[in-house]
């Protein structure tokens, strides 16, 4: 028995955990999850835990029937909402086929070998993400309704925000579990909120995000509300947005820092790569119908630019100083499955640093520059999707041809 697994068997003791959530993500961002008794999990770690594949949306596509669940233990968390006495704790699982192989479709193995591919070319990127949701009363049956919480709007405080303390909640839940949110307020919408993560590497940061979701869920249900993480829940209120905020660091020095006055080179290239991969990546980062009926309106960027101040444009370089620099793309949103949607972002910014991309200007007054603009819809989205080599160049082929399969059929696309 090795000296980690060792140390997760002591303190699954001490906190007399019984039960372990083994979780993973399927294609389109929407977790799963099998539960095991604590006292299996050396058999997890050593042989992994079997599931159907073929009851997987999008998985089974990849030709794979039977697939295993081996436990991460470096994302080991308690889950503070369950009971205290026989508790409940959880691990986000590699996913791999029979023989041991990694599976094609995990896309934290794919965001892993990314990842990895940065801090070959010497690069350490960081990501702080930014979530938006919102909050509605449910009914009698503790169905959903349609009403938000509150009426309150941007920055508003109690009593017109009523989601303070379920906001309270979720900052001291995600705390407990070891992962650190920075800022917290009410959004534009009513009922809507935002939560801040601090920069973590770009593995850890979408773990991050699909426990931020959970806990959200789990603590609204606590409440009698109902969160929501669609991307245009109220027809006439702001969308949700996922901006993901990227800071570069070589030797400890912030590639981003005084940018305005005297851009990097490395740091102006890799802003250009995403660019210019952001149209034919869009149906990983908005991935439903309503995701185009956000884009475009309230401050949601609808054209490839950037710029210094512009809040509606698709990347901002925020005023910072020191640790703080980066830049904010600010298209994503919080449907998106975050693995495959960092993931892409992350080699588009690498194909850009590899290439030596220039970076179109910006304008002076800090505006948006003219570019391309965003697809206007899942349809325009999944067709700049399939004929996309730099898709086909980092996603496996059945897996992409699985999801843009699905993707025209929300579209109401004949093929």
């Amino acid at each position: 028995m090795n000296q980690t697994l060792a140390r997760l068997l002591r303190l699954i003791e001490e906190n007399d955990v019984k039960f372990l959530r083994l979780v993973f993500c399927d294609l389109f961002g929407v977790q799963k999850n099998i539960a095991i008794m604590a006292s299996q999990l050396p058999h997890a770690v050593e042989k992994g835990v079997s599931f159907d594949a073929s009851a997987i949306p999008g998985f089974a596509d990849a030709g794979e029937d039977e697939l295993l669940l081996t436990p991460d233990p470096d994302t080991f968390s308690l889950l503070p909402w369950r009971p205290s006495e026989g508790c409940v704790g959880r691990f986000f699982c590699h996913i791999l086929r029979p023989d041991g192989a990694p599976f094609s479709g995990d896309g934290r193995a794919l965001l892993r070998r990314v990842q990895r591919e940065a801090e070959a070319a010497g690069l350490c990127v960081l990501l702080g993400p930014e979530c938006e949701f919102y909050l509605f009363e449910t009914d009698e049956r503790g169905r959903p309704t349609q009403t938000p919480f509150d009426d309150a709007g941007y920055f508003d405080m109690a009593p017109l925000d009523r989601g303070e303390n379920v906001r309270r909640q979720i900052c001291l839940t995600l705390e407990e579990m070891g992962i650190q949110p920075e800022r917290s307020h009410h959004e534009q919408g009513p009922g809507q909120n935002e939560i801040d993560f601090r920069c973590a590497s770009p593995l850890q940061a979408a773990d991050d995000l699909m426990a931020m979701q959970t806990v959200v869920t789990a603590i609204a249900a606590q409440n009698g509300l109902f969160a929501s993480f669609q991307p245009k829940p109220l027809p006439h209120a702001s969308g949700s947005g996922l901006h993901l905020n990227f800071s570069i660091m070589d030797g400890g020095r912030n590639l981003f820092e005084r940018f305005p006055s005297r851009e990097d080179a490395r740091a102006a290239a890799f802003l250009a790569g995403i660019l210019r991969r952001v149209p034919e990546l869009t149906v990983f980062a908005n991935p439903l119908p309503a995701s185009y009926r956000r884009l475009g309106r309230m401050e949601a960027p609808g054209r490839v630019g950037w710029s210094y101040h512009d809040r509606a444009a698709l990347v901002r370089i925020p005023a910072a100083s020191g640790a703080d620099c980066r830049m904010e793309l600010r298209s994503p949103d919080p449907a998106c499955n975050p693995y495959y949607t960092v993931a892409l972002l992350l080699a588009a910014g690498l194909e850009g640093v590899a290439e030596k991309l220039p970076l179109p200007d910006a304008d002076a007054r800090g505006t948006l520059a003219r570019g391309a603009e965003l697809p206007v819809s899942l349809a325009q989205a999944a067709e700049l999707a399939q004929n996309s080599e730099f898709l086909r160049a980092h996603l496996p082929e059945p897996l992409l041809n699985a999801y843009l399969a699905q993707k025209r059929r929300e579209a109401g696309m004949k093929r």
